[in-house]
């Protein structure tokens, strides 16, 4: 069952692990691994952080996403997404404060877990979700511009507007090296794939940029020249220092985190399903993220989800199992330890390269485009996350983004629910109601009696327009028939609303009636004081039994005048 918190590891080592898909997983977790090591630096080099920090991320997030992932062949590890949150949270509190809120993340994202809250990420919007992914995109695209350009810079900034407005007033400081690597390098990334599919584009705008600068000694800014020497082990775990007066500020940062990370990754994870065939455990696939975003601060890492185009690159090159994941790791740490040495002699303008392609993929402008022929509400939404995301920030803009969403569908539902004074109309005959052999176009209505119809879900949403319905009848009639049989839900609000109705038909002397209502709402009734007051006898299956009852009613309220006559 895809509800179940067991590793996919232990599932995939019970059906039988044959040596061809041993080799198959060893295949792709090296080409895997390659493909993750010039991404894991420039993403912690954009995120504001060292780079040796994304190499960390990148080994223990992504050996223990694959060792308790709930998909077959998710990649974990740093991603573009976390880029503007990270660098933001590192301006305002510093590494140590994006250690807690990183630990904090894990913690909600096993909680979200345990909880089965898996399934309940997946209803976040499309509009919303493209709105902030395009928004990241354009903001990672505007950090690049600096290295891309090699301009030098003698004051920072940090909103996208003051980036601007900063890179414009400093463009004459450009050097034309850095131009010449940078663009070197996107000619190599773009064209690559022409050559061959099997070694990245990105390995090999590496390999040469870097190669080209050495031995021409090019004046372009290297990882060395601003960042020192990289380190070639994994440093010992430590908890990082901060003050418990820190943990309240970084609540919301911990929730974008939390939402990023469990948004990325299974959708991540839904992406492979559909290459694979699998379907993948979504609780467990929380519970897996969450171990890593707790664990990884402890080696000096950066939060960690699951990777879209590595994952992907992992299928198609025939990882099967987990162990591909793990050997990604693997590879990635003896890299970093082998090679790890000459990482300092990476040009910036050839991550900026890099980055810039991520960009233009994550931005999914095409995507964008589209959602403008969606309904009104939708192309609202979307606008408004990516404002929000590039003009102020992620956090709002995510906050935002969920808030307005559920208000637009709450719209919605309220205006799909419908409520008609049925016996009013004449001739009444819903379309989807000539072949119902309990239409009320097929009744006779007694005098005294008046008959409403509820469709849809019955909420708070849509609670006035019932109340307003109900409100046209200018005598107070004998008998009330409320159908119900097209509510399928009930709230609170709503329950509130037929109290005060029974409470406004007893003072004028009037008898309500329920008709029709399904089981899960009679359920919810026999728990509150409503059915108790209102009597089992005035709850009845259908319309027909509501009108025989309606005809009871009306002749002992005959027989009880003529008496009190």
């Amino acid at each position: 069952m895809t509800s179940r918190l067991v590793p996919e590891l232990l599932c995939c080592l019970k059906e039988g692990y044959s040596r061809k898909r041993l080799v198959e997983d060893l295949m792709s977790g090296l080409i895997v691994g390659v493909v993750a090591l010039p991404l894991a630096i420039a993403f912690a080099i954009a995120s504001g952080v060292k780079p040796e920090q994304g190499l960390y991320t990148a080994v223990i997030a992504g050996f223990l996403i694959s060792l308790f992932s709930g998909s077959r062949v998710q990649i974990g590890g740093p991603t573009g997404a976390f880029i503007v949150v990270v660098f933001s949270i590192v301006q305002q509190h510093g590494y140590a404060g994006l250690a807690i809120a990183t630990m904090m993340a894990g913690a909600l994202l096993i909680v979200m877990g345990v909880c089965r809250l898996g399934t309940a990420i997946k209803f976040i919007p499309y509009p919303m979700t493209v709105g902030f992914t395009s928004g990241i995109a354009l903001i990672i695209a505007m950090t690049q511009v600096k290295d891309l350009f090699g301009l030098r810079l003698e004051t920072t900034a940090t909103g996208f507007v003051d980036r601007v407005v900063l890179y414009a007033h400093n463009l004459a400081t450009f050097s034309i090296y850095a131009v010449v690597v940078a663009g070197l390098a996107l000619a190599i990334i773009v064209l690559w794939p022409r050559v061959t599919k099997k070694v990245p584009g990105s390995i090999v705008a590496l390999i040469v940029t870097t190669l080209i600068v050495q031995g021409f000694d090019l004046p372009v800014a290297t990882i060395g020249s601003a960042f020192g020497q990289v380190p070639t082990m994994l440093p010992r775990p430590q908890l990082p220092n901060f003050e418990w007066a820190m943990v309240p500020a970084l609540i919301s940062p911990a929730l974008t985190i939390a939402l990023l990370a469990a948004i990325e990754s299974l959708l991540s994870a839904v992406v492979s399903d559909g290459m694979t065939g699998h379907r993948h455990k979504s609780n467990m696939e929380l519970v897996a993220q969450g171990i890593a975003n707790m664990v990884c601060p402890l080696f000096g890492g950066i939060p960690a989800t699951g990777a879209i185009a590595r994952t992907a690159t992992n299928v198609k090159n025939g990882g099967t199992t987990p162990i591909s994941g793990l050997v990604h790791a693997l590879t990635l740490l003896m890299i970093m330890m082998v090679f790890g040495r000459w990482a300092s002699l990476i040009p910036l303008a050839t991550l900026a390269a890099v980055l810039l392609v991520v960009a233009y993929h994550m931005s999914e402008w095409r995507h964008f485009v589209r959602l403008f022929r969606s309904p009104r509400n939708d192309i609202f939404v979307m606008l408004t996350t990516f404002a929000l995301t590039v003009f102020v920030d992620l956090t709002v803009a995510i906050e935002v983004g969920v808030v307005l969403s559920a208000l637009l569908f709450m719209q919605r539902m309220a205006s799909a629910t419908q409520v008609r004074h049925v016996s009013g109309e004449a001739g009444f005959n819903l379309d989807d109601e000539q072949e119902d052999d309990r239409s009320i176009s097929l009744y006779q209505i007694p005098q005294g009696v008046e008959v409403f119809e509820v469709h849809g879900p019955f909420f708070f949403g849509a609670t006035n327009q019932f109340k307003d319905t109900l409100s046209i009848i200018e005598q107070p009639p004998k008998v009330l028939i409320l159908r119900m049989r097209h509510i399928f839900t009930i709230d609170a609000t709503a329950i509130r609303v037929l109290e005060d109705v029974l409470e406004k038909t007893s003072s004028e002397q009037t008898q309500l009636i329920l008709s029709g209502v399904q089981d899960n709402v009679l359920t919810k009734l026999k728990r509150t004081q409503l059915y108790v007051e209102l009597g089992e006898q005035q709850v009845v299956r259908h319309i027909d039994a509501a009108l025989a009852r309606a005809q009871e009613l009306l002749v002992l309220s005959d027989v009880d005048a003529k008496t009190t006559h």
